[in-house]
């Protein structure tokens, strides 16, 4: 049978049309889903908030545990994709998650053997990391409900969260009442301020914990990134990677990355901290020059053109290159998140701090109030 020309014409446009609505049903089933994260917990209600700049980068955080759950840029040809690991719903954080997005308190990396004393008085923490404490316990920050409010400022789109967290939870001394504020400001910038203050001599180090991908969200490994981090040492660690209280030059080290350095370049190097580690997890003692924001690191992909810079007023940086992802986290469309498919780059005061007396101190009085701030900053090259 013949087709009349005109007819292969209308042909044409109807196979057009039917692919165009194909690709946007899929590419809207793969949007994260405000729905899916729409629930109530222990009383509380949790849900999925939206930050969209004025560039169009767009940030979506629930107030479960913080957890930034996307994070959009553009790469070097204006493409926007996200760039941060996690899922599409509410129950896979629920579930088992190497706490993809979140917040970490009270106390972000470990404690060795979850002890700590403080005014003389012994306190034991859950040991929910081997022999030692991590990230806040059992039931740590990235864990709770936090109250959850939109604010517009002068810089952009905000969400301010507030959380209490009671004296004596997860064995902690004094109640602590904390702010976070998320603001994804017009300099292409997610910016996160952190304060707290309480009312009995305690210790707390809070941080963020986005594993980043800057070329495909995690589809690939993150061994071609090339990372700075402005720090003449770090803190080396034992076995259990608890500090053994040295601050080690990084010079001549498969850990100096005062120039920019593909992160694949030196990880399998035949030395005794990267096999601790399983290659990088560990924190650099950043030089800085003061206490006001300053730029510490910066990461770029190669192939998006992708640049991130970190700017923080915290001493340490925990650089972690997702040594323990081995595809047993199933994300976001699907994607099946393997070995070092994502890496971290946690603003902090150092791990084991409230045992090493020489450490920045990381105890907070009641006359006192904690304050942080920093600053994922994106743009291409």
């Amino acid at each position: 049978m013949t087709i009349p020309r005109h007819g292969l014409a209308a042909l044409g446009r109807a196979l057009a049309c039917a692919l165009f609505l194909s690709n946007y049903v899929c590419s809207s089933q793969a949007e994260i889903k405000p729905d899916a994260f729409h629930r109530t917990i222990d009383g509380s209600q949790v849900d999925l908030y939206a930050l969209k700049n004025s560039n169009g980068l767009e940030a979506k955080i629930t107030n479960y545990g913080g957890i930034v759950v996307s994070l959009t840029a553009p790469d070097k040809n204006g493409k926007f994709g996200d760039v941060v690991l996690g899922y599409d719903t509410l129950n896979d954080y629920i579930g088992s998650t190497p706490y993809f997005g979140c917040l970490v308190g009270r106390y972000g990396n470990r404690i060795a053997k979850g002890r700590f004393t403080i005014g003389g008085v012994e306190y034991q923490l859950a040991q929910n990391n081997d022999s030692n404490a991590l990230h806040g316990g059992r039931r740590g920050f990235d864990k709770a409900v936090w109250q959850a409010e939109k604010v517009e400022t002068s810089d952009g789109p905000g969400l301010k969260l507030t959380y209490t967290s009671k004296d004596g939870e997860e064995d902690y001394p004094g109640t602590l009442r904390c702010t976070v504020i998320y603001t994804l400001t017009n300099k292409n910038e997610l910016k996160i301020e952190y304060s707290a203050e309480t009312d009995k001599p305690t210790f707390v180090n809070l941080t963020h914990h986005s594993y980043f991908n800057l070329k495909d969200g995690g589809a690939s490994d993150i061994l071609g990134h090339e990372l700075m981090i402005k720090a003449g040492k770090f803190t080396p660690v034992d076995k259990g990677l608890i500090p053994t209280g040295e601050l080690k030059p990084v010079a001549g080290t498969p850990f100096d990355f005062n120039k920019p350095t593909a992160i694949g370049a030196r990880v399998e190097n035949d030395d005794e901290q990267l096999k601790f580690g399983k290659g990088y997890d560990h924190n650099w003692v950043l030089d800085r020059q003061g206490k006001d924001l300053e730029l510490v690191a910066s990461l770029y992909e190669p192939t998006s053109g992708r640049f991130m810079e970190v700017l923080t007023t915290e001493p340490g940086l925990q650089f972690y290159c997702g040594n323990f992802l081995d595809g047993t986290n199933k994300g976001k469309g699907g994607t099946v998140y393997q070995h070092r498919t994502g890496l971290c780059l946690e603003t902090q005061h150092f791990p084991d701090s409230p045992n090493h007396p020489d450490f920045p101190t990381t105890e907070l009085k009641p006359d006192e109030k904690y304050t942080q701030t920093t600053v994922y900053r994106f743009s291409t090259k």
